[in-house]
């Protein structure tokens, strides 16, 4: 029967591969606008460390019965910034072994269940009210879909592995030396990238092997190429992704690589201690058993399903005490000048020890709070095109929203009993003042992203560059005590006020009609955020922070303090910054 190439091979292949690259692109936006911040301590629980990662990617992957989808999530989970790259490898190793406990499941119709519940999950996301049922309703109906377009692929594929010269060239294969076991290899990792899984690569070689069409030697060779071919998914998955989900597939890559060159060097000694092992139990994979009046070979199935385990767990066992030595290495893989810009995604100040400490937990979330209006600050830098600026302001504000909210929820957790009113109060100004700096920090991202996307005159740029340094030489006053060295020294120029500037942009006839419009609406921004500014002051004068942070706390679980009378404190303390 011929085979219609475009209709069977390349509408599904194609079709599902973007329906699975829409898939991973959806989970990865509905785990980011989810409580990121629960997500990753719900992680950190389960792959903290590399030995709670490995048991994390087995348990789950023992579930889901796909390695792939397992290995694709942790992609995704990476791209979201839920999970870190040291834990991703060690998840990675766990979906290794966890695919190779069920290979009896490969018949699982997860592709049929993916459109199933892409369907359910996309009439929620229409139809739901709140933000979060939408997000979560996103991020499981992209799970879905990446089933469902991992389905398509392999149903698009299927023509591939019926033609008779597939199966004439499987069966001209032989382990039996060193040469054939790598063509062995070699050909069970590509049709496993074709059909993007393993399971399914092992599910058709133990039929071929059951069926006597390949020997139980050459069946285990095949076994081992289809660990190799099963990275090319997690590959693809990573190419539209961060560089940090790039290395998280690279880990997957080299896991597999490594350990399949070992597997491949050791191959005949472990094909003998098999043949022994079998041999104690009175298992012979060769012996033939006589079903309907032909030879089958029930042993092979058991021979690679022993195989395949062992050989999984061996990899991990000889690369475990290498976590860290991957991690290392594929942080440099790819590393730009761009990467060794600060990540303000991450806090540096915070620590969860510290929360029982009142007087160590405030200096912290004050350090942190100021770190947050520095990575405000990044923002003009990228509006200047300052050279060691980050290039998207996109991924930056990403960066400064997350650290709001592990600031906004570390300092919540500071409302303890037994601290004063003074300290209550100087806890809620914390608060407050993160709260205008990250609506600073959104201003001065959109007043980034604008001058990035429009494109000015040389008489435009004069005026922008003028509201530009007036900002800056305001955003000086919230982030440099005295005696620091500020990012423009005070007097270093004279710039006029907003106002002036924006009549001075009205007046210029060498300002077109279009980019007058602009600079209106960035001056607009620039006034919005010296309001901020102003407020973030106003804010930090508002309470006697250093008089407070000085008082002795009560400990945890003392009752709160009574609220002191007036008369009783003598006369207000003189507010200091």
């Amino acid at each position: 029967m011929e085979v219609d190439l475009f209709k069977e091979i390349i509408v599904p292949v194609i079709g599902g591969l973007g329906i699975f690259l829409l898939g991973l692109e959806f989970m990865a936006s509905g785990i980011q606008a989810l409580s990121v911040n629960k997500m990753r301590e719900w992680l950190a629980k389960m792959a903290g460390t590399p030995v709670k990662g490995v048991m994390a990617g087995t348990i789950i992957t023992g579930i889901i019965q796909s390695s792939t989808a397992m290995t694709v999530m942790t992609v995704g989970l990476v791209n979201a910034g839920v999970l870190g790259l040291r834990s991703a490898i060690s998840v990675i190793m766990g979906a290794n072994i966890g695919t190779t406990l069920g290979n009896g499941l490969i018949a699982l119709p997860l592709g049929p269940l993916g459109l199933f519940f892409g369907g359910i999950f996309a009439t929620v996301y229409c139809f739901a009210k709140s933000d979060r049922w939408r997000n979560i309703a996103l991020a499981s109906m992209g799970f879905s879909l990446i089933f469902y377009g991992l389905n398509l692929m392999t149903g698009g594929l299927k023509p591939l592995r019926k033609m008779p010269e597939v199966l004439e060239l499987i069966q001209s294969l032989d382990a039996s030396t060193f040469t054939g076991v790598i063509a062995c290899v070699l050909i069970a990792a590509l049709i496993t990238a074709l059909i993007h899984s393993s399971s399914a690569t092992i599910g058709i070689v133990m039929g071929l092997g059951a069926s006597g069409i390949l020997s139980w030697e050459t069946a285990v060779a095949f076994a081992v190429g289809a660990d190799l071919g099963t990275t090319i998914t997690s590959w693809l998955a990573s190419l539209n992704l961060s560089k940090n989900a790039k290395r998280a597939a690279y880990a997957h890559i080299a896991f597999n690589f490594i350990g399949v060159s070992v597997v491949l060097l050791l191959f005949f000694p472990a094909i003998w201690l098999l043949r022994s092992a079998l041999g104690f139990w009175g298992i012979d994979p060769g012996a033939p058993v006589m079903v309907d009046g032909h030879d089958t070979y029930p042993g092979v199935p058991i021979v690679i399903g022993v195989f395949s385990i062992v050989f999984n767990i061996f990899n991990v066992l000889i690369l475990f005490p290498f976590v860290n030595t991957f991690d290392r290495v594929l942080s440099r893989v790819g590393r730009t000048q761009d990467e060794d810009v600060e990540d303000y995604s991450v806090p540096r100040y915070l620590d969860r020890r510290l929360i029982a400490d009142f007087n160590a937990a405030l200096p912290a979330v004050q350090q942190e709070a100021q770190r947050q209006l520095q990575a405000g600050a990044v923002f003009l830098d990228i509006a200047r095109d300052k050279k060691n600026a980050p290039k998207d302001p996109v991924e930056h504000h990403a960066a400064t929203d997350q650290l709001s909210r592990e600031i906004r929820s570390f300092s919540a957790q500071l409302f303890q009993d037994g601290l004063s009113r003074d300290q209550l109060d100087l806890v809620a100004s914390l608060i407050e003042e993160v709260d205008f700096t990250s609506a600073l920090s959104e201003s001065l991202y959109q007043i980034a992203r604008r001058v990035k996307r429009e494109p000015f005159s040389a008489a435009a740029c004069e005026v922008l560059g003028l509201g530009l340094e007036r900002l800056d030489q305001a955003m000086n006053t919230v982030l440099f005590a005295p005696g620091v060295h500020p990012r423009m020294p005070a007097g270093h120029s004279t710039v006029p006020g907003v106002e002036e500037l924006r009549w001075k942009a009205l007046q210029r006839r060498d300002v077109g009609a279009g980019e007058k419009g602009a600079l209106i609406a960035l001056l607009g921004s620039i006034e919005r955020a010296e309001g901020l500014i102003e407020r973030i002051r106003a804010e930090r004068a508002s309470v006697d922070r250093s008089a407070i942070m000085h008082r002795p706390a009560a400990p945890v679980g003392t009752p709160p303090a009574a609220t002191p009378s007036p008369a009783a404190d003598g006369p207000a303390p003189v507010p200091a910054e």
